[in-house]
């Protein structure tokens, strides 16, 4: 068997092949990163070999280009934060990293990250571009709420949200100096075109995920929207890598032994990393309506009485709606109300 690491970049990536010996077999550089290149490496290497590459930049693209190899046996994407003898190393070239990637798979050393399928790529992208719009939503609102700031004795109407129908109506309305007024005209523009990006795409990801099985069992639980069920689904992507309910918790970042301070933002669920919005979008469905609601919400200061901090007592109502979910799709079944609170202690205690 051959070991060969791959040390990726935008526009070429280098190979270093070793043997089972640990002796290199042979090492190259193949600009374009395209199938022919790689395929003419390993062509002229004897026998199968096993390939390691970082999930890195693009990596999707490389590591369905090598699967398509005859002479590959196996690829292996790794944990680029775990590769500590890459990741501490003093001295780096590419035929140095990609000779330890070798070297590391060749002892099956190697900390492998999930690979997903194709099409749970392609439905992560069109999640993650609606988390693009979203963000860029927020900034350009960041900047209306600073130039309406900055303005003297500007009375504005009373309303929830600046930006409702309302709000907007009197933002519309306003009559304000140079340049500002052409500033917020500009701002508006944009982030009613936005917007509309937005509700697009939500409407492409709802069409998209229609027939998901996890999907519509996340959405069984009261509270879960459309959007935010495909979002833990995706991440998700099979309930079958996580052989417990506290493995699931440990992958979205909500696991007792790691009460995290980035739940401060909690609110803002989409400006959230993906892996973390699998918790965020779970705890925030669940305060959707219902006695599960209730549930909840008496839950949160009991534990603040406990003496725990916001962060942490907001993690542990999270990290029991992730147990409630895990239990759903490893029993194949949807939520299931009956009278209050009987529900969730059984998938809990199960869990």
């Amino acid at each position: 068997m051959n070991y060969v690491g791959v040390d990726i970049h935008k526009r070429y990536s280098v190979l270093v092949a070793v043997d089972e010996r640990g002796r290199e077999l042979g090492r190259s550089r193949s600009n374009g990163n395209t199938a022919f290149g790689f395929a003419q490496f390993f062509g002229g290497l004897e026998g199968k070999s096993k390939v390691v590459l970082e999930a890195c930049w693009n990596w999707g693209r490389i590591y369905d280009l090598l699967s398509e190899i005859g002479q590959v046996e196996e690829v292996v994407l790794a944990h680029p934060l775990k590769t500590r003898l890459i990741a501490d190393a003093q001295i780096k070239t590419d035929g140095l990293d990609a000779h330890a990637l070798a070297t590391l798979l060749r002892g099956d050393l190697i900390a492998r990250a999930h690979v997903p399928a194709k099409p749970t790529r392609q439905r992560k992208e069109v999640l993650r571009q609606r988390l693009y719009w979203a963000r860029l939503r927020t900034r350009i609102r960041n900047r209306i709420h600073a130039l309406i700031d900055r303005q003297r004795e500007l009375k504005m109407p009373q309303c929830s949200d600046l930006f409702g129908r309302k709000g907007l109506s009197a933002l519309n309305k306003l009559v304000l100096s140079e340049p500002d007024a052409t500033l917020l005209r500009e701002e508006l523009g944009l982030l009613e075109l936005i917007q509309g990006q937005i509700k697009a795409q939500e409407a492409r990801i709802v069409e998209f995920n229609s027939n998901d099985e996890m999907t519509l069992r996340l959405q069984s639980i009261p509270g879960m929207g459309k959007i935010l069920a495909a979002v833990a689904a995706a991440e998700i992507d099979s309930i079958e890598r996580f052989s417990s309910a506290a493995k699931l918790c440990a992958y979205a970042g909500v696991s007792s032994a790691d009460p995290c301070q980035r739940w401060k933002s909690l609110p803002g669920s989409f400006a959230q990393e993906p892996q973390q919005m699998v918790a965020v979008g779970v705890y925030r469905g669940g305060l959707g309506g219902g006695w599960l609601f209730g549930l909840l919400r008496r839950s949160l200061p009991q534990h603040r009485a406990r003496g725990k901090n916001a962060n942490i007592a907001i993690t542990i109502i999270a990290r029991r709606m992730c147990q409630i979910c895990w239990t759903l799709l490893k029993e194949r079944r949807d939520f299931i109300e009956t009278f209050p609170g009987r529900s969730a202690v059984r998938l809990t205690a199960a869990a």
